[in-house]
Formats: structure tokens, sequence, C-alpha cells
């Protein structure tokens, strides 16, 4: 568990000294059984980007935060994710939690 904390604590760092906001992005899921709960990500996208899906930005690049392209290439921002694991959230194994609009996904 250490060896977790180290990393996680060095990019927690940087995300807070890169841009203004909170470190860590929280996001409702539906996972087992259809209950909701918050998935943690290292925020990667600065806090003045509007609150739709990225995808529907035309230029979603230019609301990463300094660091936010390097933690997605290398998915560094998905890593507290870890805690959701152990916490019994989430799994290794499965599919990853759905959005509340993804009904294709909450189906399965």
């Amino acid at each position: 568990m250490a060896l977790l904390v180290i990393p996680m604590l060095l990019i927690f760092i940087a995300v807070r000294q890169s841009s203004k906001g909170s470190a860590l992005y929280w996001s409702n899921r539906i996972g087992r059984n259809n209950e909701i709960f918050k998935m943690p990500k290292f925020r990667s996208m600065l806090i003045e980007t509007p609150d739709v899906a990225t995808h529907l930005l035309n230029t979603s690049d230019s609301y990463l935060s300094p660091i936010g392209g390097f933690l997605r290439s290398t998915s560094l921002d998905e890593f507290p994710q870890l805690f959701s694991v152990l916490k019994g959230d989430m799994s290794f194994i499965g599919p990853r939690p759905a959005l509340h609009n993804q009904d294709d996904l909450i189906a399965l």
C-alpha cells in the first residue's frame, strides 16, 4: 500500500501546483446492482471546462491542465481508482462502471 501512496502523493501535488482547483475529480458512476458510487480520478482538465462530455467539446485539448495531457496519455489520471477497487466499488475484471447516461452499458 505504501508503494501506491508515494506516487499518488507526488501526482496529487503536481496537479495542485499546475492549476487551481481540487486535485481529484469525482464522477458518479453506476456500479454493481445499479448502485451509484463516486469514482475518483486525478483532475486532468481545467476547472473552467464546461460540464459536458469531453467528446462534445470542439477543442477539448485546450481545456487540459498543464500536466493533464501527460496524465491521460500515461493513464495516471486513473490511479485513484485503485482505492475504489480496494473499497469494493470496482474490480479489475469486467466492464468499466457506466455513467448515468450510458443505458446501453448499464444494461450489461
